[in-house]
Parts: structure tokens; sequence; C-alpha cells
């Protein structure tokens, strides 16, 4: 049962989140669904991979959502000539001190902005794999923790452009969620010349909650209750990745741990404490479609991994009412063969 302190909790959050979306639309204008979605991540502990071409915004979004907390906040600008221990760190020889004096790289901070990721060797970019999963970054045999809410946010060309270096499949499992801004609407195109046309509105931006209150509202995201059906079904999700012919590569069981960690963050920005298939289902392509690969013949035919993901969604079951408030569950028949050459209407609840 939830407690009062857990019901007061959840209220502060939808507060303290409405303050930082309205702080966030105020620089994006017109895709309150990507503020949203960046919102989620950061709730949920993850960590969000912004892909688009350049000019729509990328950069600007992750350091509009930066600028909106106020904690400690690093950017690092990726270039081919970028180190590993520009990120992450370097012991330095004291000649006074005749020691070893460890210097925090960009990474020791609570918001970390990597520009252009997906621009940096594929050495730099190992760097990060460390302190996105383990909140931790390790130099010459001793570890040391990053301060928390820890974020980060990296924005990336399209992979077919020139200069850049694909993300390893390791890389990518690390973000919780992947999102396409996407160009403007031509109405919010007209009023983003109006707010950027003269000055810059990150000029002007405060901070509109405190880092100790982002830490609380995780701590309310962790007490969202998930039902057993809720948590099968996002396995059903899962695994069909793992069996579906147009891909050669599924998620992975972090991918699940992510699904459900986003969903118990959707229910909470929407003032629940109890997650819905619709969180699961909402924020199915975005945290699966990323890690995906799909076969060379599926690449022939233009399918996409998100394209993909929806047909799953489409012919995964949903829980029944029953199920979704807490009843026993009965074993799942198996699926008769499906043929995904067919795409019918996408199920709702």
């Amino acid at each position: 049962m939830t407690t009062y302190d857990e019901r007061a909790s959840l209220s502060d959050l939808t507060t303290t989140a409405e303050r930082v979306r309205r702080s966030v639309e105020g620089v994006i204008e017109g895709k309150p669904e990507v503020v949203r979605l960046s919102l989620t991540v950061l709730l949920a502990e993850g960590h969000l991979l912004i892909e688009d071409v350049p000019g729509v915004g990328k950069t600007m979004l992750a350091k509009a959502l930066a600028r909106s907390i106020d904690c400690s906040v690093r950017r690092i600008q990726f270039t081919p000539d970028l180190l590993p221990s520009d990120v992450t760190g370097v012991s330095i020889y004291d000649q006074q001190r005749k020691e070893f004096e460890f210097k925090p790289g960009a990474i020791f901070a609570q918001i970390v902005i990597g520009d252009e990721i997906n621009r940096a060797s594929p050495k730099t970019q190992s760097a990060l794999l460390e302190s996105m999963e383990e909140r931790q970054v390790t130099i010459d045999g001793k570890s040391y923790e990053l301060p928390g809410p820890f974020m980060v946010v990296a924005t990336q060309n399209p992979v077919e452009m020139e200069g850049t270096y694909p993300l390893p499949e390791a890389q990518r499992d690390r973000f919780m969620a992947r999102v396409s801004i996407g160009y403007p609407s031509p109405q919010a195109e007209l009023e983003m010349l109006d707010v950027h046309g003269g000055v810059s509105p990150l000029d002007d931006m405060q901070p509109v909650a405190h880092a100790h209150e982002i830490v609380k509202l995780v701590e309310a995201v962790r007490s969202v209750h998930v039902a057993e059906a809720i948590r099968r079904y996002a396995v059903d999700l899962v695994s069909a990745t793992r069996n579906h012919p147009d891909l050669r590569l599924g998620a992975s069981p972090r991918a699940t741990l992510h699904l459900l960690r986003a969903a118990k963050a959707s229910a909470a920005l929407a003032g629940r404490d109890f997650a819905l298939p619709d969180d699961v289902q909402s924020l199915a392509v975005p945290v699966l479609a990323h890690r995906l690969l799909p076969t060379a013949q599926a690449q022939l035919n233009r399918r996409t991994a998100e394209q993909v993901v929806g047909d799953i969604l489409q012919h995964t079951p949903l829980p029944t009412s029953s199920q979704r408030s807490g009843g026993p569950v009965p074993p799942v028949p198996p699926m008769p063969p499906v043929d995904y050459g067919q795409q019918p209407g996408a199920r709702r609840l």
C-alpha cells in the first residue's frame, strides 16, 4: 500500500517536473513529446541519446535540460583527437608533494553533455562505458564515485555522415532511450524566429529545480508499483526482438530493465503510483529500437528497427484487466506463426 509520504513525493514530482518541462519547452518549441521523454529518462536514472541531422536543436535541448536544474554541468565536444583521459581524468605527478594527484575529467559532473559523440574515436567513446553503467570511474586501479544525480545527454549526427564513427553495440546499450527531434512545423519554426532571432533563450534561463530535489524524485519513481503481468509483458516484448526474422541482434536484459524503469517514471509523471501497459507501449520504440540490428535482407527491404518494434507491439498479447490488477497470471499459450509482411492496425487498450 502506498503511504502518505510516497503520495506526497509523487505530488512533488509532478509539480517539479512540470516546472522543468515548461522551462525546456520555452527553448524547444513544438516538441512536447521529446521534452517529456527527456524528463522520463532523467527520473528513471538513465542516459539519453539525441540523434538527428545538424541544426534541429540537439545541443539546445541538452543545454536547456541541464540549465533547468541547479547542478554541476560539463560539456564535452567530441572530436577525432579527443583522448579518453580528457573525459575521465588523469593522474599527474606533483613535484612538490612527490606523489601523483588525480585531476578529474569532464565526466565528473551531474549532467554531462556529450556533443557529437560519434565524431570521437571508438577508444574515446569507450571511456564512457564504466561511468554510464556503474556511475564510477577507475583510474590507475582506484575507483572514484560520480555525483548524483548523474545523466549523460549525448548528441550524434546520423552515422552515414562523413567524419563519424558509429557507436558500438555496447555503447548504444548504455543509453536508456534514443530520440530524434525532427524538423519543426512551419508555425513552430516561425515562432522560433521571433524567440531566437535576437538573443539566445538559453541566456535568460534560470534553474527551476535543485539537484537534491531530483534525487528525491528519483527515489519516488522507484516506489512506483509494477504488477507481475506488466513485467511479463515487458519481457515478452524484449524476447520477441531476439527471435524476429528481420533482426540479427535483439535487445539485451539491460533493455528490459531500462524499459521497466522508464515505464515507472512515465507513470509517476502522469501522477500515478502504478504502471500501465500504455507506459510500456509508449516507450518501447525509443527504449528498444536503437539497440537492434536489422538483417541484411531487412535493410534491403528498407525495414527499420522502429518498424520491427511496431510489429512486435501489434502482435504481442496485452495483459488482461484481472492480470493488471495483480491477480494470478495464467500461463501464456504459444502464439501461432505470424506473417510479418502484414501490418494490421495498432492494438489499443
